[in-house]
């Protein structure tokens, strides 16, 4: 069975929305309006392009969750070339993107920018593959049955990687889930039974499993970690530099693709290792002895990690991956006498003539150094009684810190050398826009509060301790231009110091640091 031609797909589209408008009325649901599809919620979104391709509306979800986490990223592309919450994808090797725009009569515009449309688009793909495959009507029903169309989603010309992407899906069809997009709307999947059909997927050796001959061994460098080579145009063999550095990425991508991104010989990049969100897994694709590209510059003395997920949000940094990447950089650093500091590792960012800015803001930089054994800041220190103006030609600690700090946040202030020069200036600018403060290159007051007070918005208040508490209390000490006890122990002179930035501001001032008061501090005020 073909798809029909998209005059009449589209045509039926409009049907369906009324059709389902009126269903969901007459049943005492909530009512659809039969607007446009990309005005609808996402949930609902899944739900029409489930009807429209008869896919499993729970199958889309799954496979939403685990390119995206339901997060578009504003239309701007992974790492291969892949759009929205489903990754429609445009590069040499693969293009789901423009398979959608002439399955759906969308534009391919649409399709980066429109969520609503980007579902539309990843259903019609995977129907196509399922008639492909023969799937009929009760078969299309059963989400058990798909396997083989998600395997072919992924994209992947390796079996053992098409396996772990759909076996990822699956698991999450399995578990369940429940995710809030950037807008703010709960999408959630039940848990429920399926034994999926893998078809001709069921002899390939499940990377998982532990390293088969089929599979692949397991990594002879870090025994903990899967192996799966990168194409050999991706990487050189060997290395003109003695490893000194470990370079901390994050993928811009899904664990699964991102494999799949180094077998692909159109990309020319790499990296040694790759992490899993969820679980921690590592999979190494290059070995320790071989030059990866990964860093540009600092390709022949460092090894990559990549890190699964987005730079902007931060639900993909979770406790497993940490502790995964902490002991793979402990173990690398002791093989290697790599100091466990923030000098020797670094951030994409703080690699010299890189534009990458990776691993970005909402990285745990001091409780990723605490799990690897060396210090939060390493040599820099971040705690001054009080913050000195900083502008083009400033020297010093201070000037170390706040490089440090912007390269944490993304923005490339190159190495932490404590000299403010050109390329400070640019990053200071770069922060200060982003901020939305006035982009001097001048790093005063305001600037500091923001670079400071930058991360997560945990609820605070007398009694807490730990990091977080610390960075508060440093970005009081730039905001209020007076000494507050950087220790880490939210005791009175601290509640005191939160009620008075909160009165100043015209904030509820009740020596509490929730969302507002973190908000006025990441801000600058």
């Amino acid at each position: 069975m073909h798809l029909q031609p998209r005059s009449w797909r589209r045509t039926t589209s409009l049907i369906l929305g009324t059709a389902l408008a009126v269903l969901f009325t007459g049943t005492g649901g909530p009512s659809v309006a039969a607007a446009p599809a990309v005005h609808d919620t996402v949930d609902r979104s899944f739900t029409r392009a489930g009807v429209e391709f008869d896919v499993p509306r729970d199958l889309l979800v799954a496979i939403g969750y685990g390119e995206s986490r339901l997060d578009s990223h504003g239309g701007q592309p992974s790492h291969a070339n892949g759009y929205g919450m489903m990754h429609l994808v445009s590069n040499p090797r693969s293009r789901t993107l423009e398979r959608a725009a002439e399955l759906t009569g969308e534009t391919p515009d649409a399709l980066r920018r429109s969520t609503a449309a980007n579902i539309r688009g990843a259903a019609a793909v995977l129907r196509s593959y399922a008639d492909r495959l023969g799937l009929g009507a009760d078969d299309r029903d059963d989400a058990s049955a798909w396997y083989p169309a998600v395997a072919e989603y992924s994209g992947s010309p390796d079996e053992r990687t098409a396996r772990l992407y759909a076996d990822s899906v699956y698991d999450f069809l399995t578990n369940g889930l429940r995710a809030t997009t950037a807008a703010g709307e709960t999408v959630t999947l039940r848990p429920r039974t399926v034994r999926p059909e893998r078809g001709r997927y069921a002899d390939v050796p499940a990377l998982d499993e532990g390293g088969s001959a089929a599979a692949g061994t397991l990594s002879t460098d870090y025994p903990p970690a899967l192996w799966v080579a990168a194409n050999s145009g991706n990487y050189a063999v060997g290395r003109t530099s003695a490893i000194s550095a470990v370079v901390i990425h994050v993928t811009q991508g899904s664990y699964a693709g991102s494999i799949s991104w180094f077998q692909n010989p159109s990309s020319n990049v790499s990296a040694h290792y790759v992490i899993r969100s969820s679980d921690g897994q590592v999979t190494q694709t290059v070995r320790d002895k071989d030059t990866a590209y990964h860093a540009r510059s600092g390709n022949p003395y460092s090894v990559g990690i990549e890190h699964e997920g987005y730079v902007d949000n931060p639900a993909w940094f979770t406790d497993a991956m940490y502790r995964s990447s902490a002991a793979l950089t402990r173990h690398l650093a002791d093989r290697y006498g790599i100091p466990k500091d923030r000098a020797h590792i670094v951030g994409h960012a703080e690699v010299p003539n890189n534009d990458h800015t990776d691993p970005g803001p909402n990285w745990n930089w001091s409780y990723y150094m605490q799990l690897v054994g060396g210090t939060g800041g390493g040599t820099v220190n971040l705690d001054f009684p009080s913050y000195d103006t900083l502008r083009s030609g400033s020297t010093g600690p201070q000037v170390t810190a706040a490089q440090t700090l912007l390269n944490a946040q993304g923005f490339a202030a190159g190495t932490a050398d404590g000299v403010f020069g050109t390329r400070t200036v640019t990053a200071v600018k770069a922060f200060q826009s982003a901020r939305g403060l006035p982009a001097d290159g001048i790093i005063g007051r305001q600037s500091w509060t923001a670079l400071l007070s930058a991360g997560t918005k945990p609820v605070l208040r007398e009694g807490s301790s730990g990091a977080d508490v610390k960075r508060l209390q440093r970005s009081l000490t730039a905001a209020l231009g007076r000494t507050v006890g950087i220790d880490g122990s939210f005791g009175s002179g601290t509640a005191q110091a939160v009620r008075d930035y909160q009165s100043s501001r015209a904030l509820t001032a009740d020596g509490i640091v929730g969302a507002a008061t973190w908000t006025a501090l990441q801000t600058g005020r």
